[in-house]
């Protein structure tokens, strides 16, 4: 059985952190991890309760005994819970569906050393020592709703949902969309509209851009029709053409496999209650975003992109760039595309 010291925190933000970035993909499917390996071997119990100055809907559900069990999609994680056979009062499951917006976490505590900025516990069911697995959320713009389903509009899932992502005909798909006003503006701005790339925020984007040398600010049809018109040479084997994709990988699938990379590092989280050696492989791997001799522009959103090279035909207009340094808005708050 895991106890609580070992599994404190699932992925969060912390404001105000050299390394704060708000949750993307990665981070809800890390915290969905954090819940399913923390709460497997613990039993719930009683009413689940909420801080009073919380606006989220409050979680109507009692029961004597029950379990907690995780799920993320793209920017959104299902929180389910299951009574027992036998439970008190006999009922069915209950499911909340969570939206982290900038320092959204979960954490598992004693119960009678909750955190600030608990606004909503499920506590476990006696003896003691009691336990609370907590939301955290310090700046208030994360959400949760009742009943499971996920928020309407939304895409398939970058991470786990990449063949759907890519290849269904469904209108979620990208390059079947491309009349789509969405992808008249720069592809660093159509990368965080989540109908099409959910679970791709502001540090994926710069990281996946940068990668395939692409001008943040450049056309996002211009970008992505160019994938349409990608073929690989028919006289390749079967082996070749998994060989040359790996090795020169799209647009697309650097949506999946750049999130997959941040997801592999692991890690316990990057929370106030962190320290800096949680962040060391992060910021390891970045290759662009807030790393020394980039350059970075503010999207219409407010939002920081981070390159180099040329911006891109569709740059905003007498906005000074910085180098090397998270701006402060990041760390102040902007909640467009989460």
């Amino acid at each position: 059985m895991h106890t609580w010291p070992n599994l404190l925190s699932s992925s969060s933000t912390g404001p105000g952190h050299p390394s704060h970035r708000m949750p993307e993909g990665p981070e809800l499917h890390l915290a969905s991890h954090f819940v399913n390996e923390a709460c497997r071997e613990l039993v719930f119990g009683g009413c689940v309760e909420k801080s009073p100055v919380s606006r989220n809907p409050e979680v109507p559900f009692e029961s004597s005994a029950y379990h907690i069990s995780a799920l993320a999609r793209g920017k959104e994680l299902r929180l389910t819970l299951s009574p027992l056979p036998g439970a008190q009062p006999p009922r069915g499951p209950l499911a909340l569906v969570f939206r982290f917006g900038m320092t959204g976490s979960f954490q598992l505590v004693p119960s009678d050393a909750l955190p600030p900025h608990a606004h909503l516990r499920f506590y476990t069911a006696p003896p003691d020592p009691r336990l609370a697995l907590c939301f955290v959320d310090i700046r208030r713009f994360g959400h949760w709703d009742l009943g499971g389903k996920w928020q309407p509009g939304r895409g398939p899932c970058v991470l786990l949902e990449y063949e759907q992502f890519r290849l269904c005909p469904s209108r979620e798909n990208v390059l079947r969309n491309l009349a789509d006003k969405a992808f008249d503006r720069p592809i660093c701005e159509a990368l965080l509209d989540q109908r099409f790339f959910n679970g791709i925020g502001n540090y994926l984007r710069a990281e996946i851009l940068y990668r395939l040398k692409i001008p943040p600010f450049e056309k996002a049809r211009t970008v992505l029709e160019a994938l349409q018109q990608r073929r690989p040479s028919p006289e390749l084997t079967l082996s070749q053409k998994i060989r040359a994709k790996l090795q020169n990988p799209d647009l697309l699938e650097l949506c999946h496999s750049v999130p997959k990379e941040v997801v592999q590092l692991g890690g316990k989280g990057y929370g106030p209650e962190s320290t800096e050696e949680d962040f060391a492989a992060f910021r390891a791997w970045l290759q662009c975003y807030g790393t020394s001799g980039m350059s970075s522009l503010r999207d219409r959103h407010g939002r920081t992109i981070w390159f180099q090279g040329d911006p891109g035909p569709l740059a905003p207009k007498a906005t000074v760039s910085c180098r090397g340094q998270v701006p402060q808005e990041e760390i102040q708050g902007s909640t467009a595309g989460s």
